[in-house]
């Protein structure tokens, strides 16, 4: 089978459980990703791949030839001071190039607060953070680019990501969670598996300038989560701490939004039954074979 080359913009841990997904479905891929690092030949499960220098201030002139041979796009670098640093290097290599289908992928906090409501691809948009307003400046940037350059462009919008090495459990077990106490307040959450899951699907089923909440059944609350946590672990609850005494600025920004995101539109158009459809069977899964 011909391989199919993908190009990851940013190498955290979507996608890497993206490559690694790919990798347990025997496709045969040629892998290029870009870090702020030194540019180097490097390996991830199994797969040679060269990795670019590239951050806002500069990139490897070398990554050119490697993205405009490439079918699929992923883009997981957050917008630097508002502005996606992509289409701002690269938006005039898209013309030329061999690409099938740019996956953005974007953050649930565009939405914003909506005071414990649901809110699915339709629902305003009226982020509060500065990060929010980020992401949803760079998902105009790259529809009006899919505009412009005829270029198929889909945008999962993600949920919190936990996953396997990054969860609540483990922020337990180092003593750094606590509950912050604040009345209607849900947050929605993804597995990174199921993220994984998705993008492997979406490679071969897509629809151009579609958006999708990636999220998962459940939105809680932080508290009823690390309760639950807590339990698992057989330890005593952390301390409870009310929102008004929050003195991290970033923390205290995320605490102003309050929504329930619906994942409906995913699930029917990838035909997906989620891995996690809740915290519960993650943290479990989590529980059971990690800690």
């Amino acid at each position: 089978m011909k391989k199919i080359n993908i190009f990851c913009f940013g190498f955290g841990q979507v996608a890497k459980n993206f490559i690694k997904k790919i990798k347990l479905e025997n496709l045969d891929i040629n892998l290029t990703v870009t870090s702020r690092e030194q540019s180097e030949r490097k390996k991830f499960e199994d797969i040679n791949y060269d990795s670019y220098q590239f951050s806002e201030n500069s990139y490897d002139q070398k990554l050119i030839k490697n993205l405009k041979a490439s079918e699929y796009i992923l883009v997981s670098i957050a917008p630097i001071q508002g502005e996606d640093i992509v289409i701002k290097n690269f938006q005039n290599i898209f013309e030329n190039s061999k690409v099938k289908l740019v996956t953005y992928l974007s953050a649930t906090s565009v939405y914003g607060n909506h005071n414990g409501d649901w809110v699915d691809e339709k629902s305003d948009t009226k982020p509060t953070s500065a990060n929010g307003i980020g992401r949803l400046n760079a998902e105009k940037s790259w529809l009006n680019l899919s505009d412009k350059k005829n270029l198929a462009l889909q945008i999962f919008r993600l949920a919190g990501i936990y996953s396997n090495q990054n969860n609540v459990l483990t922020r337990l077990k180092s003593g750094n969670a606590k509950i912050i106490e604040k009345k209607n307040q849900f947050f929605s959450r993804i597995h990174v598996e199921d993220i994984a899951n998705i993008l492997f699907k979406s490679l071969k089923n897509f629809k151009t300038k579609e958006i999708y909440n990636i999220s998962d059944d459940k939105p809680t609350s932080s508290k009823e989560l690390i309760l639950y946590a807590s339990k698992l672990l057989n330890i005593e609850k952390p301390e409870v701490v009310d929102v008004s005494k929050i003195e991290n600025q970033m923390l205290k920004n995320f605490y102003k939004d309050s929504k329930k995101v619906r994942n409906k539109k995913m699930k029917i158009f990838f035909n997906y039954k989620l891995k996690y459809p809740t915290y519960v069977e993650g943290l479990d899964h989590i529980l059971n074979n990690n800690i």
